[in-house]
Parts: C-alpha cells; sequence; structure tokens
C-alpha cells in the first residue's frame, strides 16, 4: 500500500474568508472520490468548513464526510499515522511534532507545499521544485496551481462539464440579465449599485451573506431586497460548496474573489469579474495583470479592452458605471471567449490527478 501512496493527509490554517479551505476541501473529496486515497484533512477552524458542508459537526475532533477523514488541528495534536502524501496547503507550516514523525520513517513521505494559484510566468519555473529541509531528513516539493502546461492544472472534478451543461440545457430564457456577486469589503461596491440603478435591462443581482452582503447594506440601508430602477439587488442564503457552481451557471456574469470561486467561475464558462485578494505590497495587482494578460491572449482589441477596463476599475478603482456598461454591451462575445477558454483548460490534467501523478513519480 506504501508503493501505491494510499494515506494523505493535507494540512489547512484558515487565514480568512473561504478560500484556502475551500480549497483543500475540494481536493481532499476528489483525492478520495476519484483516486481512491485515504485522506485526513487537518483543519484549524472548523467553524469556515462548515458552511461549506453544513454535515460536519464543529465539536468533534475527528469526523468523517464525503469519504474524507476531518480532524480538528490543535494545540494537542496527537501524532498516530504519518501519511504517504503530506500537503502543506499554502505555506501554512507542519507542526513540529508531525515533522519529527516524518523524519524518524524509513521511507520519508512525499511533502509537497500547496501554493496559491497565479498566472504569473515565473511559477511555471518553480513547479516541482525541491527543497531539503535545513535539519532534518526531509524534502519538500512545491507545487504550482497553474494555466500552462507546465503549471500543476486546476481543480476540476470528472464529469463537471457535463452537469453544467444539462444545467444549460434545461435553463428556460429569462428576460432579466442575473448577476452574482461575490467579493471583498474592498470592492467599490457603491459604484457598481449605481451602475446598476442605471440599467437599460432589468437586472436581478444575487448577493450572499458575509462581506458581499455587508458591503450592499452600508450603501442602500436595511436588509434588503432593494429596488435601484430596473435592478432588484436580492439577498441570498450562504451557498454551501456542493450548490455554488449551481449560482454560477444559472447567472450571466459572476463576480468573483479569491482562489476558489475564481476557478469555479472559469469552469462555468459565463462572464466573470475577478477581484485578488489584496496585499499589501500590491503583488496582487502583477497577479491581476499576468493573468489579464493569457487569458484576453487572442481576443480582439475591443473585447480585450471590455474585459481589462472592468477587472482593473472593480480591484483599483476608476469609472465603474462606464467599465460595466461596456462589458455588458460585450457580454455574449465575452461568454463565447469563456467557453473557449474554458476547454482549452480543460485539455490538461486537473490538479488532483496532477498530484497523484506527481507523488507517484516520487516513490
Amino acid at each position: 500500500m506504501a508503493a501505491m501512496q494510499l494515506h494523505w493527509d493535507i494540512f489547512c490554517r484558515v487565514i480568512d474568508n473561504y478560500g484556502d479551505i475551500g480549497v483543500c476541501w475540494r481536493l481532499a473529496r476528489q483525492l478520495a472520490a476519484e483516486h481512491g486515497r485515504a485522506v485526513r484533512l487537518w483543519v484549524d477552524e472548523l467553524e469556515s468548513l462548515k458552511p461549506l458542508c453544513p454535515s460536519i459537526d464543529v465539536s468533534l475532533g475527528s469526523q468523517s464526510w464525503q469519504g474524507v477523514e476531518i480532524r480538528l488541528w490543535d494545540e494537542i495534536m496527537v501524532v498516530d499515522r504519518v501519511a504517504d502524501v503530506v500537503i502543506e496547503a499554502f505555506a501554512c507550516e507542519l507542526p513540529e511534532e508531525y515533522l519529527d514523525a516524518m523524519s524518524q520513517l524509513p521511507t520519508k513521505p512525499c511533502w509537497i507545499n500547496l501554493e496559491y494559484l497565479s498566472a504569473e510566468a515565473w511559477t511555471d519555473d518553480c513547479h516541482g521544485v525541491a527543497s531539503p529541509h535545513p535539519a532534518l531528513p526531509l524534502v519538500k516539493y512545491f507545487f504550482f496551481p497553474g494555466f500552462s502546461a507546465k503549471s500543476g492544472g486546476l481543480l476540476r472534478e470528472n464529469g463537471l462539464f457535463a452537469r453544467r451543461d444539462q444545467v444549460f440545457a434545461a435553463d428556460s430564457p429569462s428576460q432579466s440579465l442575473h448577476v452574482s456577486l461575490f467579493c471583498y469589503d474592498t470592492a467599490p461596491v457603491k459604484a457598481l449599485l449605481e451602475a446598476f440603478r442605471e440599467s437599460p435591462l432589468p437586472l436581478v443581482c444575487h448577493v450572499p451573506p458575509g462581506k458581499p452582503l455587508a458591503a450592499v447594506a452600508a450603501h442602500l440601508g436595511g436588509s434588503g431586497p432593494w429596488q435601484l430602477g430596473q435592478a432588484l439587488i436580492q439577498p441570498i442564503p450562504f451557498t454551501p460548496i456542493d450548490d455554488f457552481d449551481q449560482l454560477l451557471w444559472h447567472c450571466d456574469i459572476n463576480f468573483v474573489r479569491g482562489e476558489d470561486s475564481f476557478i469555479r467561475a472559469q469552469w462555468a464558462g459565463k462572464p466573470f469579474v475577478w477581484q485578488v485578494y489584496r496585499q499589501d505590497d500590491g503583488a496582487h495587482l502583477i497577479k491581476l495583470e499576468a493573468f489579464l494578460q493569457r487569458y484576453s491572449e487572442g481576443l480582439d482589441e475591443t473585447t480585450k479592452t471590455a474585459i481589462r477596463r472592468l477587472f482593473v476599475a472593480w480591484n483599483m478603482g476608476g469609472n465603474v458605471a462606464s467599465a460595466w456598461q461596456g462589458y455588458v454591451e460585450n457580454r455574449q462575445t465575452i461568454a463565447r471567449h469563456n467557453r473557449d477558454w474554458a476547454e482549452r483548460l480543460v485539455e490538461r490534467p486537473d490538479l488532483a490527478t496532477a498530484l497523484v501523478n506527481f507523488c507517484a513519480a516520487k516513490v
């Protein structure tokens, strides 16, 4: 069984929001369901997993759901077993007692540092690079998700596109433009709402709880729903991870943020606007530019400009109303581009498969 690398441990520290735990939960489930791995997900904050997987009990230190053993990662962690593959998600740093246990094994586990997603070219050169531990007989490998053939790919379950296309085929045409708004509280929400107020088309904006709804309520007051001209701003319940794709598939334009919803919006094949997680040193703007360059390659200048203007205005400020109008006017062309973009990405191995293959080669 060791040669198969049957046992996998994924360690996740929740920084904020749901991006880190969303990626780890999707990966853990896919490794179990599609690759037959015995996966333990160690997470330091079960309360952040609960909205994504409402069935879990946050009072339990150990439980299993959807083929994954979920463990609370706290200060009194007991190392009862070291896995064949150990994933340190987003440089969360493994517990010292677990590292010591790894180092004492005659056959060392395959240790992976799963990095954040970026379209920057340098990540291709760093993907798969080995980093020996300075004091222990262990080697860690850096694994970069990405959009190129040299990267580790993107999270994508088997059959995702077939399920998506069934929903598309069953959807009835709507006279309204449906928009989902999933953003950080730093987004220029007020400017976007004012643009919605001037919409010449009937519009329904679906706003989940948390930071998106708080930003809307701070501008409009009350708890909604709100009618702004022809635009209905509609609060919705929090969407568990298994239902989030459905929301994206049913909407015409999706505002997304961070990493997990960003990837799902691309698989949806619908026009989307990405808000990058803000970093103090401005590194998020470099990530934004790298993605825009890769994503817009081959587009005509009119469509490319419409996409760039709204992405930049949404992340950096600017004339959101004008950028929104240009994006809506070009949404049909953007929608076709997004379907083509998703079809090109799906030709490459998904992240879980790439991880399995990479680790198998390290035995």
